[in-house]
């Protein structure tokens, strides 16, 4: 029997009862200090506790920095700050050896960790750094360790990255190849507020006082939470509704000429494994014990979005990424 249709134990239903609490108050605690962008909050927390890494996108000041910071101080989790830009080198973020003589004129090499050693990495800018420096952070988020002269360094637990783009400014940036586009679980794109969520922040973050988000989990319950997400059972037919969303989307794999001649190239099997543990956090964060349509309906563009390439052609005649996704779900449920 596979793991996704083992039954819940009862020490299982009661951590998940002990964590409800807890993951509802960590969107209770953000939502003070971010205004608006509830979904977009609950898609990249559903990418924490799946264990994996979150690309935000979005136009200058729109809290994209103040959103990591304030997941950090909600969470427990230590966090660094790597500011992105073309001078930037791998040592930089990794850290590096350097030579050190002691009293008795003996010298040794010993290691300086560099700002990946944290629980949470805010990489700013992502896209300015060069691609050896870019190819540095990726495969540590994907190894979880560095080696630096032959030697492999273990980076902390739990240990994400989220990493940010400005959408505007292209010049002088270098685009994330698309495989390693592939390592972040999700792209959330973060938009402008509306009028009302708008006026209220502005009234919020400009007298005297700066409202301060509260610490309500620690590093150890996400750790646990991380593992409960991976035993939360997940139905048969959701399953296949996942295969269909995937696989409809490659031009290889499916029977819509559309599809065909407008996708150049479609999202792989990480992206269905994603998926599955996307829709079970989402359920967690919502006090459910299983993930539902709702949950694939909600996370499916963050998943694909950057993992679908159109044609040129298809580009030309504006067609439109986030439609297409729209379309390949009402066909999948």
């Amino acid at each position: 029997m596979n793991a996704e249709h083992l039954p819940l134990t009862s020490d299982d239903i009661q951590l998940a009862d002990e964590l409800a609490p807890h993951l509802a108050n960590i969107i209770t605690e953000t939502s003070r200090v971010i205004f608006g962008q509830q979904e977009e909050i609950k898609q990249i927390l559903a990418s924490v506790l799946s264990g994996g890494h979150a690309l935000l996108v979005g136009a200058p000041g729109l809290g994209k920095t103040k959103l990591v910071s304030t997941l950090a101080t909600v969470m427990g989790l230590s966090a660094k700050r790597v500011q992105f830009t073309p001078d930037l080198m791998p040592a930089d973020i990794t850290g590096s050896e350097i030579l050190d003589e002691d009293s008795e004129g003996k010298r040794s090499f010993r290691f300086v960790p560099g700002p990946v050693f944290c629980q949470l990495l805010m990489a700013d800018e992502i896209n300015r750094a060069s691609p050896r420096t870019q190819s540095a952070l990726l495969q540590a988020m994907q190894e979880k360790y560095i080696s630096i002269a032959g030697k492999d360094y273990s980076l902390p637990k739990p240990f994400h990255v989220l990493a940010t783009q400005n959408p505007i400014e292209q010049e002088g940036t270098y685009p994330l190849p698309e495989a390693q586009l592939d390592r972040f679980m999700v792209q959330v794109n973060l938009g402008y507020p509306d009028q009302q969520t708008e006026k209220a922040m502005l009234l919020a973050t400009t007298g005297d006082h700066e409202t301060q988000a509260q610490q309500v989990m620690t590093p150890e319950m996400l750790i646990k939470t991380q593992s409960l997400v991976r035993r939360l059972p997940i139905g048969e037919n959701l399953v296949n509704s996942i295969l269909n969303l995937v696989r409809n989307a490659r031009p290889e794999t499916s029977d819509d000429p559309f599809i065909q001649q407008n996708i150049a190239w479609g999202p792989g099997s990480r992206a269905a494994q994603a998926l599955v543990l996307l829709l079970r956090a989402r359920a967690l964060l919502d006090g459910r014990l299983a993930p539902n349509h709702e949950d694939l309906v909600a996370l499916a563009p963050a998943v694909l979005r950057h993992r679908i390439a159109l044609t040129f052609a298809a580009r030309a005649e504006n067609i439109q990424l986030n439609d297409i996704i729209q379309t390949l779900l009402q066909k999948a449920i």
